[in-house]
């Protein structure tokens, strides 16, 4: 028997675009949770447009909420910060793209350096002087300086001085995710050797900082001067051991609706047949908006209240739902993730589903999906 929803919802739909809409209060409300663990100031983190959330968006909300720093990973980020309203410091690490010294001298934009390269490069592009955090590589070889080359860089930081400025001293922690002290134990003692050895060659006082989401919920020993909070902003807590907000909700339209037979062949190479008869929905987003491509059986979304299994294999720009019993009308609204619970997936249940991390679940949602604000 066919069960045809009031067309009410379809019909305020019908101009529904995909929208991930992102929740500022959420954010607010991650602050909170990670200011409850610790007593030094938090810098925000907004790389990768906010986590997918919107920069400024994100960055705003942190700032209301007690956020002192901003972090990003290149200097026209930081611009973009400065020239939304945001005046607290900012510091812009990675740089792919290179170091615009002049733009962060005229905007306040504080620059981490991980090699004598970098460092040189930055001294004899600077007009101005530029506020430096030194990068020490504390045990990823991803990126900092090496522990046996740290004196050249401070010899040549010294040489530097009146166009660079060491204000601080930072590092990654590579095992923070474990939620385990002794893990950490080996960056703790590196950081702490490269802080003392910039205070002894006369670059001090310094700011730092160590820790990301993981280390500063979870270990107090990793939090120094500052802790640096990202993917936990928008509710992810890679330890997964503190219960944090989602900062987002995805949702797309029903584009397409249909009553199939058992044994009905769906999607490309027909990798799933109906066992009976059924109503199927398509959903207009697919792996070129970000969803993903292969997933786990038991991936599903929200229609309607309840919860609905997807069927086939992912396409480019549809997935098809199983409905049962149920027809959803072209222009029902459903919702990818968000952070309601129940029926509504969460983003960490899609990470699973395509065996990643809810990282990349958020940040690679693609540019047909409009953006909003709540």
């Amino acid at each position: 028997m066919t069960t045809l929803l009031s067309p009410q919802r379809a019909i305020l739909s019908r101009l529904h675009a995909p929208t991930l809409c992102a929740l500022p209060d959420a954010v607010v409300e991650n602050m909170r949770r990670v200011q409850a663990v610790t007593t030094v100031p938090i810098m925000a983190v907004v790389k990768a447009d906010g986590y997918g959330h919107g920069a400024v968006t994100v960055a705003k909300a942190a700032v209301a909420a007690g956020a002192e720093w901003l972090g990003v990973t290149q200097v026209a980020e930081a611009v973009a910060l400065r020239e939304a309203g945001l005046a607290v410091p900012i510091l812009s690490w990675l740089n792919p793209a290179g170091i615009d010294a002049e733009a962060a001298a005229r905007h306040g934009i504080d620059i981490a350096v991980g090699s004598v390269e970098e460092l040189h490069q930055l001294i004899a592009d600077a007009s101005s002087p530029v506020r430096v955090h030194l990068h020490l590589d504390t045990g990823m070889a991803r990126g900092g300086s090496p522990l046996a080359e740290w004196p050249e860089l401070l010899r040549l930081a010294r040489v530097g001085r009146g166009r660079v400025e060491v204000v601080g001293v930072m590092g990654h922690l590579p095992r923070a995710d474990e939620a385990d002290p002794a893990a950490n134990a080996a960056a703790v003692l590196r950081i702490r050797q490269g802080r003392d050895a910039v205070l002894r060659a006369g670059l001090g006082p310094v700011l730092v900082h160590l820790a990301a989401t993981s280390g500063a919920l979870t270990d107090p020993s990793t939090h120094f001067g500052m802790v640096r909070v990202g993917a936990g902003l928008v509710g992810i807590d890679p330890s997964e051991t503190t219960a944090l907000v989602g900062a987002s909700r995805w949702t797309a339209p029903v584009v397409h609706s249909a009553l199939v037979p058992a044994g009905t062949a769906v999607g490309y190479g027909g990798a799933h047949h109906t066992d009976r008869e059924t109503h199927l929905a398509v959903v207009g987003v697919g792996y070129a908006d970000g969803i993903p491509r292969e997933l786990a059986s038991g991936a599903g979304l929200e229609i309607g209240g309840m919860r609905h299994p997807i069927v086939g294999r992912v396409s480019m720009d549809q997935i098809v739902v199983d409905t049962g019993t149920v027809l959803f009308p072209r222009g029902t609204v459903a919702t990818v993730f968000g952070p309601e619970g129940g029926p509504v997936p969460s983003v960490q249940e899609w990470a699973r589903w395509a065996d990643t991390i809810p990282h990349a679940i958020v940040t690679g949602i693609g540019t047909r999906v409009q953006r909003s604000v709540a």
